[in-house]
């Protein structure tokens, strides 16, 4: 089952949310944060897939703050669109927004994790690192190839953290992944030799590794289950 909500963020700030719900009884809850594409027809299906899984799981629009409903591709006038809306994003407010979906999750009466994709992979180390601030204290964090996390790799986690990077990602060099194992070797960290960057966006061909997204996810599950439920 699933649908969209709204939220509304501790600044006032109405956004959207979707929310895809377990058949059953929810193992836990999952705060599902977006790419730099929205809340598109492959982050709802990973959303989907979670909840198969036994998660009830919220993903935010936090693109909301610019322009409602923005789903796009992976090409062309999209991508270009995608890496505006990518520079006016702002850690602070995303956590805003993440935090009122991580409001929505307590729902479930379950512990919380958060799990997020490129920007939004950031945003999940974020969200380990300073989400007590905004009163979220969520049982673990995952983050898919999370871009520009060298910059803020000293930070202090509050949960355990799983990481996973391709090896060939252009975007993160291995600079970035070595000063987060540097400064903490607790994080479990995972680099997939013949992987580049969203090896996990299987409906783009470009990009798409399907044997190492299924590992990633396998060890991710594992890893939820293992903090959450």
């Amino acid at each position: 089952m699933s649908d969209w909500i709204k939220l509304k963020a501790e600044d006032g700030h109405e956004l959207s949310a979707y929310v895809a719900r377990p058949t059953g009884e929810a193992i836990g809850a999952l705060v599902l944060v977006q790419e730099i594409f929205g809340v598109n027809a492959h982050i709802r299906s990973v959303a989907d897939g979670y909840a198969k899984d036994g998660f009830l799981v919220v993903a935010p629009a936090i693109f909301d703050r610019f322009e409602r409903g923005v789903e796009l591709k992976y090409g062309g006038e999209d991508q270009a669109r995608a890496y505006d809306f990518y520079h006016r994003l702002k850690p602070e407010t995303t956590l805003l927004d993440v935090a009122a979906a991580y409001g929505a999750a307590k729902e479930a009466g379950k512990g919380i994790g958060v799990v997020g994709f490129c920007y939004g992979g950031l945003t999940s180390w974020l969200v380990a690192t300073r989400g007590e601030t905004l009163k979220m204290q969520p049982s673990c964090c995952v983050g898919y190839y999370a871009g520009g996390i060298g910059s803020v790799a000293t930070e202090e986690p509050s949960c355990p953290v799983m990481l996973h990077f391709g090896a060939n990602d252009t975007h993160i060099g291995s600079d970035q992944v070595e000063a987060v194992r540097s400064a903490h070797p607790e994080v479990e960290i995972f680099v997939y030799e013949g992987a580049g960057h969203a090896f996990n966006r299987d409906v783009d061909p470009t990009s798409y590794a399907p044997e190492v997204a299924k590992l990633a996810r396998e060890r991710t599950l594992k890893f939820l289950k293992t903090h959450i439920a």
